[in-house]
């Protein structure tokens, strides 16, 4: 057979969109929509995350900040993190608990304020390996410049009893102050710092 005997048929092209079958309109309607939504996925879910999670870093920074700027001591509890790195086994019915944490190339000191009832004050100093026996009466165990730090005035007149608890570096040591003027209720003042 030669090409003469093969006759040439003409190239058919694809009908217009508007002569497509309609199910072939819909097939391509189809894709595209899966298409669409397939990018929005892979875009706009990581995009919507990345939004709220830089939401979240910058109030964080914002509340330490807030933190760092305070000066003395401020109402609430320090963090679990803040009482473990001091090593400040505070009892768990404290009251009017107070904190100010401070940081330079020297030392970390953590200033704690807090009411508990004598059996609390039994807890708080046997964990930390301390007790009772340990307390001096009418002694100041804490210094002149913590004392100015955190705004305490230990003024003669009111039963007072300290102690020092040392731990080997790099654990903390806690200078300890208690008003005793009602031993149910005593108020409990610690410095605890600890070096870097």
């Amino acid at each position: 057979m030669t090409a003469a005997e093969h006759p040439v048929l003409p190239r058919q092209s694809p009908p217009p969109d508007d002569e497509r079958p309609p199910q072939d309109r819909r097939r391509m309607i189809r894709r595209r929509l899966i298409t669409a939504t397939i990018i929005v996925l892979l875009i706009g879910i990581p995009a919507g995350y990345l939004l709220i999670s830089a939401g979240q870093s910058r109030r964080a920074g914002q509340n330490k900040e807030a933190e760092a700027a305070a000066q003395g001591l401020r109402e609430g509890w320090p963090s679990r993190m803040q009482r473990r790195i001091f090593e400040l086994p505070m009892p768990g019915n404290s009251l009017d608990v107070q904190y100010y944490e401070t940081n330079n190339w020297k030392a970390s000191r953590l200033y704690v304020e807090f009411r508990t009832t004598s059996a609390g004050l039994d807890r708080f100093l046997s964990r930390l390996g301390s007790g009772r026996g340990d307390l001096q009466a009418g002694e100041v165990t804490i210094g002149a410049r913590d004392r100015k730090v955190s705004g305490w005035s230990f003024d003669p007149g009111t039963d007072w009893a300290g102690t020092t608890h040392t731990n080997k570096d790099p654990r903390p040591t806690q200078d300890i102050m208690v008003n005793m003027t009602d031993p149910m209720n005593p108020v409990v003042y610690v410095v605890s710092a600890a070096t870097p």
